[in-house]
């Protein structure tokens, strides 16, 4: 049974959750029911993504009632400032043939996000959106979106996985009361992340797979987790978390990992900062 933590409006939010993030939208209805038949009950997608019809197709006909299920989706840059996002928002529900979202974020610290924050604002106080957040933020611009808001964000959700742990984010984070969720928790195997001998070993001392201690190493941490696989095996694998708990020192352990640095996205990178806007004048799924 995947746990719920509760976000600092009241609403509860799942442990683990479901990511299609590189799903082509001809492949991600069947995913989508299959991730769902296996007891995932939080879909992440974006606009981005370009998948967002294909998601709405695998909710409905999932056969799982729509109030127990977590769906999220987020504004893109070019969708930012107050009026774009209103309009994106629109677009996206339309796409996904809901009602209401229950999370929605901004998706990059770029462009007039502090107008798309108004707008999320209304949306929330409209009930269209049950909770409202952002992905990538570092903590000084984290804090000076808190400074200035009206209502309080309820998530973050950032690249984070035993390469880069950013305990200093997660303790920013925690003193403002905004929930982090990581994005890429496998970083998508790069940087050997499967074959670190800390993790195989703590694997073969607890009869599970790395892919597995780094999730429960995430939510034992209170981190939301959103692994993607297409394939059910791994799917079912990646729920497999909840029947165990890793030692205090194994933690430890996993803690040697950290190389401090991002092994997929990087937006104080000016270099990475120019890929994400060409991303806008050639929007082909890439690392973003």
């Amino acid at each position: 049974m995947i746990e719920k933590i509760k976000l600092n409006n009241g609403i509860e939010m799942p442990m683990e959750g479901f990511g299609v993030f590189q799903i082509p939208e001809e492949d991600c209805e069947p995913v989508v029911r299959n991730a769902i038949a296996e007891g995932y009950r939080l879909i992440d997608t974006a606009s981005s993504y370009q998948n967002e019809e294909a998601v709405g197709r695998g909710i409905r006909n999932s056969g799982i009632p729509r109030e127990e299920l977590f769906i999220t989706t987020k504004a893109y840059i070019q969708q930012m400032g107050y009026d774009n996002t209103r309009t994106a928002f629109e677009e996206s529900l339309k796409k996904l043939g809901l009602e209401y979202l229950d999370l929605y974020l901004i998706h990059m610290p770029f462009g007039d996000y502090y107008g798309s924050w108004r707008a999320m604002e209304e949306l929330y106080k409209e009930g269209k959106i049950r909770a409202i957040g952002v992905c990538n933020f570092y903590p000084d611009r984290l804090l000076d979106l808190c400074y200035n808001v009206e209502i309080k964000l309820q998530i973050n959700q950032i690249e984070r996985h035993p390469h880069y742990q950013r305990k200093e984010d997660l303790e920013i984070m925690g003193e403002l009361g905004i929930q982090a969720q990581a994005w890429a928790p496998f970083a998508e195997g790069m940087k050997g992340m499967f074959d670190e001998p800390i993790l195989k070993e703590i694997a073969e001392k607890y009869g599970k797979t790395p892919a597995q201690i780094i999730l429960r190493w995430n939510v034992q941490q209170g981190v939301i987790a959103i692994p993607k696989s297409v394939h059910k095996e791994r799917m079912r694998e990646n729920l497999n978390i909840w029947d165990f708990k890793l030692e205090e020192a194994d933690m430890m352990r996993i803690a040697q990992l950290d190389k401090d640095c991002p092994s997929m996205l990087d937006t104080r990178k000016i270099s990475e900062v120019k890929q994400v806007y060409d991303y806008l004048n050639n929007p082909v799924l890439t690392s973003l």
